[in-house]
C-alpha cells in the first residue's frame, strides 16, 4: 500500500512538471515577441518566482535550448503529417502548417538566426528540411519546381524563407490570414513560381485556399 511519503513524492513531481510546463508556456509567448526579455519577466508571467525558474533551468541558455527542442517537436509533427501529390502544393501546405504553431515556431525562427543557438536550431530543423527535400525532388522530376539549384540547397532556402516570414510576422503585426498566405507565397516563390503563379495556385487549390 502506498505510504503518505510516496504520495507526497508523486505530488511534488506532479507540481514540478506543471511548473516547468508553465515556465515553458510563458517563455514561448514572451520571448517570441521580446527575445531579450528577462528571466524575471518569464517567471512572473508563469506566476512563479525567479528562484522557482532556476529550480528547473540553470540559466537563460538552458531555457532557450528547451524551447528550441519544443518548437522543433511542433515542426516535426507538421512535417510528418503533410503531403500532397502536387509538389508545390505540398511545399505550401507544409509551410502553412508551420503557422499553426506560430508562437513556438516564431521563437525558433528568431533564435535560429542568433548565436549561440544557430547550430542547435538548425539541427532541430533537420526533419522539416528532409521532408521539404522529398517535395523538391518530386517537383524537379515533374518540372513544377526549379531545377537550377541543388535540391538540398533549395529545400534549405525554402525552409529559411518560411522561417523569415514567421519572424517578420511578429514585427509587422500580421493577421493570421495575412501571415499564413505570406508564408506560402514566400515558399512558392523560392521554389521557382512567379508571384502570379503562386497566388493563383493558392486561390485555385482548395487545400491551400482553406489555409488563408
Amino acid at each position: 500500500m502506498p505510504s503518505d511519503t510516496d504520495a507526497g513524492r508523486r505530488s511534488r513531481r506532479r507540481d514540478a512538471a506543471q511548473n516547468r510546463e508553465a515556465l515553458l508556456n510563458a517563455a514561448v509567448v514572451i520571448l517570441a515577441t521580446e527575445p531579450d526579455a528577462s528571466l524575471e519577466a518569464v517567471a512572473a508571467a508563469a506566476g512563479l518566482s525567479r528562484r522557482a525558474l532556476y529550480g528547473h533551468f540553470s540559466g537563460r541558455d538552458e531555457l532557450i535550448v528547451a524551447l528550441i527542442e519544443r518548437g522543433a517537436e511542433r515542426l516535426v509533427a507538421a512535417a510528418s503529417t503533410t503531403d500532397h501529390a502536387d509538389a508545390p502544393v505540398a511545399i505550401a501546405l507544409l509551410c502553412a502548417r508551420l503557422w499553426d504553431a506560430v508562437d513556438h515556431v516564431r521563437l525558433l525562427a528568431q533564435v535560429a538566426l542568433r548565436q549561440p543557438y544557430v547550430e542547435r536550431a538548425a539541427s532541430s530543423l533537420d526533419p522539416v528540411r528532409r521532408r521539404l527535400t522529398v517535395f523538391v525532388a518530386r517537383g524537379v522530376a515533374d518540372g513544377t519546381v526549379r531545377d537550377d539549384i541543388p535540391q538540398a540547397v533549395l529545400a534549405r532556402l525554402i525552409q529559411e524563407s518560411a522561417l523569415a516570414v514567421l519572424a517578420e510576422a511578429a514585427r509587422a503585426d500580421l493577421t493570421d490570414p495575412e501571415g499564413r498566405r505570406l508564408v506560402m507565397l514566400a515558399a512558392l516563390g523560392t521554389a521557382g513560381l512567379s508571384w502570379r503563379e503562386a497566388g493563383a495556385l493558392i486561390a485555385d487549390t482548395p487545400e491551400l485556399a482553406g489555409e488563408h
